[in-house]
């Protein structure tokens, strides 16, 4: 029903659905931070920014860009879970705005003010969460609320980034407030989508062995990684710790081995949702051994923000805008070059930090990675996004239908 009236919408196709302006101006936003972080990092370039050079790079990251896109899949996503109409036109552009005053407003935070570049910023999580919470509770859809709860702390991380930065000098327990919030919504999330999908695939299309859907194991591994990123957050290199995030790490290994991956590598679409995936284990696993002494403890952030964060994005934002703009759920040659150049950056990231001789190449390597898989995700989707599909799928390398 909500999919229906939102395709009668009168406006800029931009505006007529949440994924379209956020997915876009997030993957822009995610290419041109990395394009201006790397000369940052080496001295070479500044910005008016209260934050310290790394802070302004990882809040950017965590609390800029992630949020867009969590804030592009909910606003879809609700109205197919409450059957109300979605949020667009105005009220979206309103929305947008807000995320972007937030962005310049962090990044000339030295000019305006620590405290007024925090409000303008923690605004857009904060009606994020007004709106989404309303549309849940008037459609009586209690079950995706937890989904919101998260959102929420995802907000409560943002303001103690700005406290935290003013009066400490720098970020710290925000940092791994944020990323554990991200880590558990791709587990919760993608721990819904990626068996539901893979099965529907299957059934269709490679009949056999059916991926394990969401059941009692999965909600036991979800509360066990919560209680071991509460752990994490408070004490990141205890021993307890570590060995909490070392068997959280194989349950979600065990989790990942129920959803038949191994059967979709026909489909890269389907596939990279898998691949993203294999980076939240891996993630735990790492810091693991980082509370062990065998490994720094960046390794395993980087795993799960370059590596899960960035290739789940990925993955969601370019299945949504064909699925929800009536495109064929297919992988196109662009879209396949945007997965190796994610994966390629998630690999380079975390192996910069394991390989510290290497690291000056193995980050330029990740960065241009990074570029060239956000940015092309706006080239070749853009079109697509704003309303222009024929021009989009000529970008891609699919053959437009016959008319």
């Amino acid at each position: 029903m909500a999919g229906a009236r939102s395709r009668n919408f009168e406006g800029w196709p931009l505006f007529a659905n949440s994924f379209r302006p956020f997915f876009l101006l997030a993957a822009i936003q995610a290419g041109l931070s990395i394009l201006a972080w790397l000369p940052m990092f080496y001295g070479e370039l500044s910005v008016s920014s209260a934050f310290a050079p790394r802070d302004w790079h990882v809040h950017e990251m965590l609390y800029g860009f992630l949020p867009a896109v969590i804030t592009g899949f909910l606003f879809t996503a609700i109205p197919n879970w409450t059957g109300r109409l979605p949020i667009q036109g105005t009220s979206l552009g309103a929305l947008l705005v807000v995320w972007l005053a937030g962005r310049f407003a962090v990044t000339l935070s030295a000019d305006i003010g620590w405290a007024f570049a925090l409000v303008v910023d923690a605004a857009f999580l904060a009606l994020v969460v007004a709106a989404a919470t309303r549309e849940i509770i008037a459609g009586g859809n209690w079950r995706n609320l937890p989904v919101v709860v998260l959102v929420l702390v995802l907000l409560a991380g943002n303001v103690a980034f700005h406290l935290e930065a003013h009066f400490e000098g720098a970020a710290d327990v925000s940092i791994r407030v944020g990323i554990g919030v991200v880590v558990l919504l791709i587990s919760l999330i993608g721990g819904r989508i990626i068996p539901s999908f893979t099965r529907n695939w299957l059934v269709k299309f490679n009949p056999g062995r059916l991926p394990v859907p969401f059941g009692r194991f999965d909600g036991a591994v979800i509360g066990l990684s919560a209680l071991a990123l509460i752990a994490w957050i408070v004490a990141p290199l205890n021993m307890i710790t570590g060995a909490v995030m070392a068997l959280v790490g194989v349950l979600h290994l065990v989790r990942f081995a129920r959803w038949a991956g191994d059967r979709t590598t026909r489909e890269r679409l389907l596939l990279i949702l898998h691949v993203g995936y294999v980076f939240v284990p891996l993630g735990f696993l790492l810091h693991a051994l980082a509370v062990f002494g065998a490994l720094p403890p960046s390794a395993g952030i980087h795993a799960w923000i370059a590596g899960a964060a960035g290739t789940m994005t990925l993955a969601v934002m370019t299945r949504a805008s064909l699925g929800h703009t009536g495109q064929a759920l297919t992988a196109s040659p662009a879209t396949q070059g945007i997965y190796a150049a994610i994966i390629v950056a998630a690999l380079a990231r975390v192996a910069a930090v394991v390989l510290p001789a290497h690291g000056d190449i193995l980050l330029h390597i990740a960065a241009c990675g990074w570029v060239v898989a956000f940015l092309g995700f706006a080239i070749a989707f853009g079109p697509l996004l704003a309303g222009s599909p024929r021009r989009a799928l000529a970008i891609m390398g699919v053959p437009a239908p016959a008319r």
